[in-house]
């Protein structure tokens, strides 16, 4: 559930105060961008890059983006400390209003800001993976592109989670493996950690990224690689990651058992980025009295 004190185009307010028009076109077509941000000891982890990616994305889609990563970061702080969040998860979504034929007169501007927390969800020690196929579709212009249109990943979420399962591997439209709905995935072989290219259509994840940077200062390679379900049922041992979960061991997948839930090269990679989350916090953490 989200956190009362919501942020919304400079103004914080309590969520029950928030305004949004039916004639935000953007708003109800899925014509924008989100990002979702761990937040530990009050800090927003890793929000350049975050940010980055938010910035990138705009220009993909079109989408107004006239705001600056300063005062973004400093009233995403506004939400944290009015919500008294110390762990837990934030929301930037920037949605266009005034996209395609339906939209109204109001008065808003170009494109919303809006802000918000909340608690962590529960997180396994080790998930079970259903299997979709044509989950993906890589060849789309948009692929990668993290849009608040997100019925897809959701749908199937929902799907896999109705039949018993934690979450979903999406295939694209050639079989290989993407991504989950909210995670990218990792495979260990021979001691290598191998992850699907971006190519595939999976998200350029914040938590994959930093994996594929801290991994080879651990002593493990880690490499991009076009893979298949056969691959994941053959591998020594599987990992997802996400902002919200960091990385999180892989029982099953399809029916298959992976060798081990959790192994060596797994606890190793989450040990290298617990140290750079840690390091990260203490490097942004707010100097007694400072706002």
């Amino acid at each position: 559930m989200i956190h009362r004190f919501v942020f919304h185009n400079g103004r914080l307010a309590p969520f029950e105060e928030v305004r949004l028009s039916p004639g935000q076109a953007g708003l109800l077509n899925g014509w924008g961008l989100f990002t979702t941000l761990r937040v530990v000891e009050g800090v927003a982890f890793a929000f350049e890059r975050h940010w980055k990616r938010l910035s990138r994305d705009a220009m993909i889609t079109r989408c107004p983006f006239p705001f600056e990563a300063e005062k973004v970061q400093e009233q995403l702080a506004e939400v944290l400390r009015a919500n008294d969040v110390r762990e837990g998860s934030a929301r930037i979504y920037v949605v266009h209003n005034k996209a395609g034929f339906w939209r109204s007169d109001d008065e808003m501007p170009d494109a919303d800001l809006l802000m918000y927390s909340a608690d962590l969800p529960p997180v396994r020690h080790a998930v079970r993976l259903a299997i979709r196929e044509h989950g993906r579709h890589a060849a789309s212009p948009l692929a990668g592109v993290k849009v608040t249109s997100w019925l897809n990943n959701v749908w199937n979420l929902a799907e896999a989670q109705h039949a018993g399962w934690d979450e979903v591997i999406l295939l694209n439209e050639r079989g290989e493996v993407s991504e989950c709905t909210a995670a990218n995935i990792f495979c260990v072989q021979e001691g290598r950690v191998l992850t699907p290219p971006l190519a595939s259509g999976c998200l350029e994840g914040v938590t994959r990224s930093l994996v594929l940077e801290l991994g080879p200062a651990a002593g493990i390679e880690v490499e991009e690689q076009t893979l298949f379900p056969e691959d994941l049922y053959c591998s020594e041992e599987v990992f997802i990651s996400s902002t919200n979960r960091n990385v999180i061991g892989v029982a099953e997948i399809g029916g298959h058992r992976t060798k081990t839930p959790l192994g060596p090269v797994t606890r190793r990679i989450d040990e290298a980025f617990t140290a750079y989350v840690r390091d990260y916090v203490d490097a942004h953490a707010a100097v007694p009295g400072e706002r």
